[in-house]
């Protein structure tokens, strides 16, 4: 079981784990043995709340696909088990990051002491730009 949240857990047995071969320089290490985990969640067919359900495939996420999938490769550690846990941390993460309510912005306007500095320090400016002109003749 990976918990979510303290009411909300996802059994092992919805998370798809592949053991592949790592991408990139490393020697005969990385050439012949696979670390790398991918990781696939159908997010339809989970045990999640509907709220979480909804709200994930409303996200316009890079690891959810258009068919409601997370797909997740991790390949930064030489372990698999290491990989397996980064992958499964970020699942965690991702779903987390997710559910967060986004407070509405509320609209404000500026106080008429902010518009004055504002216009003081543009008139000042104004005039420090205007003496740095050719000077005329001194005559």
């Amino acid at each position: 079981m990976i918990e979510i949240s303290r009411s909300v857990a996802i059994p092992d047995s919805e998370i798809e784990l592949t053991a592949i071969r790592a991408q990139g320089a490393g020697g005969q290490h990385v050439n012949k043995t696979s670390t790398a985990i991918h990781l696939r969640f159908d997010i339809k067919a989970s045990s999640l709340p509907e709220a979480y359900k909804a709200r994930l495939l409303a996200a316009s996420h890079h690891l959810i696909t258009s068919d409601g999938v997370v797909v997740i490769k991790a390949q930064e550690y030489r372990s698999q088990e290491m990989n397996r846990e980064a992958a499964l941390a970020r699942l965690v993460s991702l779903i987390q990051e997710l559910m967060v309510e986004q407070k509405s912005r509320r609209a404000t306007r500026p106080t008429r002491a902010s518009k004055e500095r504002r216009l003081a320090t543009k008139s000042q400016k104004s005039s420090v730009k205007a003496l740095r002109g050719k000077v005329r003749g001194g005559e």
